[in-house]
């Protein structure tokens, strides 16, 4: 333990360690879960967009369509951490497979009922397993990459890379999804979901090898420690809740404002220059070796973000919208990098699968209130007007963040002690 605490690297030779990803992509083993794991994760992206887009073409309502989609999302922010727990428990492999075959018969399921304009409770009781069942890739990606890298200055760059290959699913997948739905088919976009869940988690789940090891000592300490006991890992939790806000208030938005000018098909080009901004601000984040404490850059960054999505209702033509879009997306990667760092050093080891799952969880649930407020706002108000769901719930994370940020230091623990004192070293500069 006092061995892993004297390695941590010290501020003044911070540059120099942490190479960035070009060292990160030769870690041994690293490719035979990266690969996988972005096919895996795909259909993620694809997932709340198609089903607004379908169940919009079948009922003509924004407000049924981001309900139908919120119940997902919703369902999805429930039982991720449990999908967490039990992969920490017992073992990634042994959570996929079966939450794989569920997702893609329920989101068959949800497709045939959306095309056979079934009532909307029925939508409900297929979207709520189709969103509880949606594999928990990137936490478990960021879980493996914690098993190579253990306690070195690369878990920095591998979380700016995580972010990086999400926004790039993000930039992919809403493209795919708006062309499938508005070139061949309104439900062609939630069928390549299901097949795409199907094949790449199947094939991530595969490579057994490189998923963290499950013990006897580790069940135990799962049950002990939870990651949500954590003071910090809730003060994260309700940050990445404006993040989802974000994330939802786009998507209805973009979709309303597209529809009302009469080029449905820029629904995905818009939120694809969103994502592009978000995956560039990435790159960036990833190769610079940060000398400001995290806690810090969280709030600035976060500070900036609320800014920006706070102005996305006033937008009145593509190119303003466009703009916008871009500058949110280059504020929440460095959000969503730090949250991931400062969890890290915040979630006991047997529960950083967990820890992870929450945050994606709340993003998720984030999300699905966004969809069902801004859908509600898009049909009572004007064209646009899902867009104030952004700003309000970025402006009231915000202020929850510089309210509760001093909980966000990690604190000597009697499971990971050698991790939390490890990662205070940069703070110490507060």
């Amino acid at each position: 333990m006092a061995s892993t605490v004297t390695t941590e690297p010290s501020e003044n030779s911070a540059a120099p360690s942490r190479p960035g990803y070009g060292q990160l992509l030769r870690t041994r083993g690293a490719w035979t879960f990266l690969l996988p794991g972005f096919a895996a994760r795909q259909p993620f992206a694809m997932l709340t967009l198609s089903i607004v887009l379908l169940v919009q073409h079948t009922t003509g309502s924004y407000g049924a369509a981001g309900a139908a989609a919120a119940a997902t999302g919703v369902s999805m922010a429930l039982f991720a951490p449990y999908s967490g727990r039990l992969a920490d428990r017992y073992g990634q492999r042994a959570v996929l497979v079966p939450g794989i075959l569920v997702h893609t018969l329920s989101a068959l399921a949800l497709t045939a009922l959306a095309l056979a304009h079934a009532p909307l409770w029925a939508l409900f009781a297929a979207a709520v397993p189709t969103g509880a069942s949606v594999p928990q890739i990137g936490p478990m990606v960021r879980a493996r990459w914690g098993v190579k890298l253990q306690d070195s200055p690369l878990m920095a760059t591998a979380a700016a890379f995580e972010s990086v290959t999400d926004e790039l699913t993000f930039v992919v997948g809403p493209l795919l999804a708006t062309a499938l739905c508005t070139a061949v088919d309104p439900a062609a976009g939630l069928v390549t979901e299901a097949a795409l869940t199907l094949v790449g988690g199947l094939l991530f789940a595969a490579r057994k090898s490189t998923q963290p090891l499950v013990t006897e000592a580790g069940h135990a300490r799962v049950k002990q420690a939870s990651a949500l006991r954590v003071p910090g890992v809730r003060v994260l939790a309700v940050t990445f809740l404006g993040i989802g806000s974000v994330f939802g208030g786009m998507q209805v938005g973009l979709a309303a404002f597209t529809e009302s000018i009469g080029e449905p098909g820029l629904n995905g080009v818009l939120y694809g220059t969103f994502a592009a901004g978000n995956m560039l601000s990435g790159i960036a984040c990833g190769t610079i070796a940060w000398k400001v404490a995290p806690q810090r850059r969280l709030v600035v960054g976060y500070a900036a973000l609320a800014l920006t999505a706070s102005a996305l209702w006033t937008a009145h033509s593509v190119l303003v919208l466009a703009g916008l879009g871009l500058l949110v997306g280059m504020c929440i990667a460095p959000a969503l990098i730090t949250g991931y760092t400062l969890v890290e050093s915040l979630a006991p080891a047997g529960a950083r699968t967990e820890a992870f799952t929450w945050l994606t969880g709340a993003v998720a649930l984030g999300q699905a209130a966004a969809v069902t407020a801004a859908g509600q706002l898009e049909d009572r108000l004007w064209d646009g007007a899902g867009f104030l769901v952004p700003m309000a719930g970025t402006l009231l994370a915000l202020a929850t963040l510089v309210t509760l940020r001093s909980r966000l230091i990690a604190r000597p623990r009697a499971l990971t002690v050698a991790r939390g004192v490890g990662h205070r070293v940069p703070v110490t500069v507060d």
